[in-house]
This record gives structure tokens, C-alpha cells and sequence, in this order.
């Protein structure tokens, strides 16, 4: 158990640290590699690693404007989400600079996989393996496999491979919703009849609106996502039937009856954006980055705001809705159900990994989030300084820092 501050003034003093500790930070190792023939580029870059695995983990990015510099930024952020887990996985990140859509993309995949398989743990190396990220398309498993010879080292496979199916599962959603529930209960609450709203329904809003909405009890008020043409806000009077039906179809990814659904039983009340001044319990943005930010973040109506997105809410909205009592639960502490299932991917003798990857998921962000919230109101902080303190901790304290400088 690591030390828990006695006052503010203690936490914000160790919170200062460890930020300018981790500020100063430079990655493990940082990798690149070309193909010039194929005209392929894949970057690997390992923030940092854990003292008790020896290892890094994080998604691999596939686009065609991929940088080194994303990577790190991505690899960085991985190492807080990864340490806000308590996971003993050090952050990562890899990226490939093509276009996935393109053809011959398979070749020039495969070439820079085989380019990155020095950089596996059973090469001597601290990267522990490809995952599915912006780009990453489900062929890629057997590409990459062909490839290498190594399937260990690709995360979210199918449960015929030994993987844990995590999009077919929503587990990266279930965590989220997890979050809300957890976070709910702990200001008093409850998620059973909880209203909410989600913005983009890919598989992590998905997700979440199929446990928080289905499995938890939540009451589904307003959707928004690009393929239904904006936002809409349900009927107040649809059945609880339809309603169930709805969450139905939004969960197991029907695109088709979907829209038909909630277009024949909602009203369009704007763009994608306009389902975050809702008025509701929780807001789930799960779509992009910065979608709330201080041109908007007054408007922002929900009680809670649980981060599915990766970055959200810019940092200094954050702030401004915790001032106006709207409880921020931050990304890296609610969304890290994807690379729970990685590492029991990695690690589990389970037969049955995907529940195992979903029992890791519930218990241990339900965990966290208690605890984050526990330590935001003891001290009077926000739920985000406390996330970050705890997740700066676990990189600082347990000697889990290990391979980086600077710090």
C-alpha cells in the first residue's frame, strides 16, 4: 500500500513532483524502421517497462500520417493508463505509416512486423506485441501471425487463437460503464434508471450502452454518431420494451436497425456534438478527442462525465466543470478495459479468456474508481488530480520505472 497524503497541501506538494518527474522522462527505447522498396515506415517507441514483467504494452496505429512524435505521445499516455491500472505493464506504442486500405498493404504490414520482432520479450527486447488501434482491421491478426510466427504478440484475437475477443465483447465499453456505475454508487447513487448520453457508437460507445444501458440498468436518453446524421434525443414516452430494444441493437453493432430505430423513435435535435449539453446523470463521450473544451464546457449539463474517448476534455475543461461540481472521470483511469484483456491475453491460463479478460475489467476499474473517488473527496481534489497522483505513484514508487532517464 503506498502512502496516502494526510493533507492537500502534501498531495498537491508530491502531486508537483511526480509530474515534473515524469515531465523530465524520456522513453526506453525508441525504434524506427523503412522499408524503401515497399515505401513503408513502423515506429515502436517504449516509454517505459515494469520492473516485475519486463514489459511494455500498447495498440499499434496504422494510418497514413503516423509519426514518431504520435507514437511517443501515444506510448506516454499508455504509461499512465497502464500505472492507473496497476497493471505490471510499463507503457507502449508502436505505429505503421501506410495506408491500411491500399492494395499490397499486407506486404508492407508484414515487413515491418518482422522489422519489430527484436524488440519482443522472447528476442531479449521489452515491446510486448502488436494490438488493435486507429486503422488496425481484424485480417491483421493473420497477417501478422503468418508473419511472425508469434501470436502471443498480437493482442485482442479472436478466443479460437487464444485471445479474448475484446471488441466482440465490448470489454474496453464494459470498463466505462463499470466506471459510472462505481462512480455513481460512491457519490450515493445508483446506475439502475441512471439517464445518460453517449456520443459516437463505434465499439466503445457500443459498448458502454450495452452494460450500462442493458446489464446495468441505465436509462438510454440521447445518441449521437456521424452515421446517423447527428444527435438524437429518445421519446420521452417510448416503452421500457423499445428502449431495451434499442440498447440491443446499439450494443451488438446492428448499424442498419440502429438508425431505423432510433430515428423512427427520436428526435433529431443537431450535429454529433449537440448530445453533450444534455441534461442527464452521466454524458459519455466516446468518440474524439476535444470535443469539450473552453468554448463549450459551460454548456456541458450531466452530473458526470465519463471519458470513453481517449483526451476528451481538454485539461483546463476539466477543471472548469469540476469547479461547477460535474465529477470528470478521466480516460486513462475508466478506458482501460482493452489493455486489461491484453495482458490477460498475455498472461492467463483461463479456458475461457473473454470472461476471464471481463471479471479483470469489472473488478479491477470498479477498484480504482473507488479509490480515486475515495481520495478526491477526502482531500477535496478532483477525481482527475487524484487518478494522476495514484497513477504517478504506481510508476514512481514500485519501482516499476525501470530503462528510462531523466526521471
Amino acid at each position: 500500500m503506498h502512502h496516502v497524503p494526510g493533507t492537500k497541501e502534501e498531495f498537491f506538494t508530491r502531486l508537483h513532483q511526480y509530474t515534473l518527474d515524469f515531465g523530465r522522462m524520456q522513453p526506453a527505447v525508441e525504434y524506427t524502421t523503412r522499408d524503401r522498396a515497399l515505401g513503408v515506415e513502423g515506429y515502436v517507441v517504449v516509454w517505459n517497462v515494469s520492473a516485475e514483467s519486463g514489459m511494455a504494452k500498447g495498440g499499434c496505429r496504422v494510418t497514413p500520417t503516423v509519426s514518431i512524435d504520435e507514437v511517443r505521445m501515444l506510448a506516454r499516455t499508455m504509461a499512465l493508463k497502464n500505472a492507473a491500472a496497476g497493471l505490471p505493464l510499463g507503457g507502449a506504442k508502436s505505429g505503421i505509416r501506410g495506408n491500411p486500405n491500399a492494395p499490397g498493404f499486407k506486404q508492407q504490414y508484414q515487413a515491418i512486423a518482422r522489422a519489430f520482432m527484436p524488440l519482443f520479450p522472447e528476442n531479449g527486447g521489452p515491446f510486448g506485441g502488436l494490438g488493435f488501434d486507429l486503422g488496425a482491421r481484424p485480417e491483421f491478426i493473420d497477417w501478422f501471425i503468418e508473419a511472425t510466427g508469434m501470436p502471443q504478440r498480437f493482442t485482442g484475437k479472436p478466443a479460437s487463437l487464444g485471445g479474448t475477443d475484446y471488441d466482440v465483447y465490448g470489454i474496453a465499453g464494459l470498463g466505462v460503464a463499470v466506471s459510472a456505475r462505481s462512480g455513481l454508487e460512491e457519490a450515493g447513487g445508483t446506475a439502475q434508471g441512471a439517464t445518460f448520453a453517449v456520443q459516437g457508437l463505434g465499439a466503445m460507445g457500443a459498448g458502454v450502452v450495452r452494460y450500462f444501458g442493458g446489464e446495468y440498468g441505465g436509462k438510454l436518453c440521447t445518441v449521437s454518431d456521424k452515421l446517423l446524421g447527428g444527435s438524437y434525443r429518445l421519446n420521452a414516452d417510448i416503452s421500457d420494451e423499445l428502449r431495451a430494444e434499442i440498447v440491443d441493437s446499439i450494443g451488438r453493432m446492428d448499424r442498419e436497425q440502429t438508425t431505423k430505430l432510433v430515428k423512427q423513435n427520436g428526435e433529431h435535435i443537431g450535429t454529433p456534438g449537440a448530445v453533450l449539453y444534455e441534461s442527464v446523470d452521466v454524458l459519455f463521450p466516446c468518440a474524439v478527442h476535444d470535443v469539450i473544451h473552453p468554448g463549450n464546457d459551460g454548456d456541458v449539463a450531466a452530473s458526470m462525465v465519463a471519458e470513453g474517448a481517449n483526451g476528451p476534455c481538454k485539461a483546463v475543461s476539466r477543471d472548469a466543470l469540476q469547479e461547477r461540481g460535474v465529477v470528470v472521470l478521466p480516460d486513462f483511469l475508466v478506458n482501460a478495459g482493452g489493455i486489461i484483456a491484453a495482458h490477460v491475453e498475455m498472461t492467463s491460463d483461463a479456458d475461457d479468456k473473454p470472461q476471464e479478460a471481463m471479471n479483470q475489467t469489472v473488478s479491477t476499474i470498479d477498484r480504482n474508481v473507488r479509490r480515486t473517488v475515495a481520495l478526491a473527496r477526502g482531500l477535496e481534489v478532483s477525481p482527475y488530480q487524484a487518478a494522476s497522483y495514484l497513477a504517478l505513484v504506481n510508476i514512481f514508487e514500485s519501482a516499476e520505472a525501470v530503462g528510462t532517464n531523466g526521471a
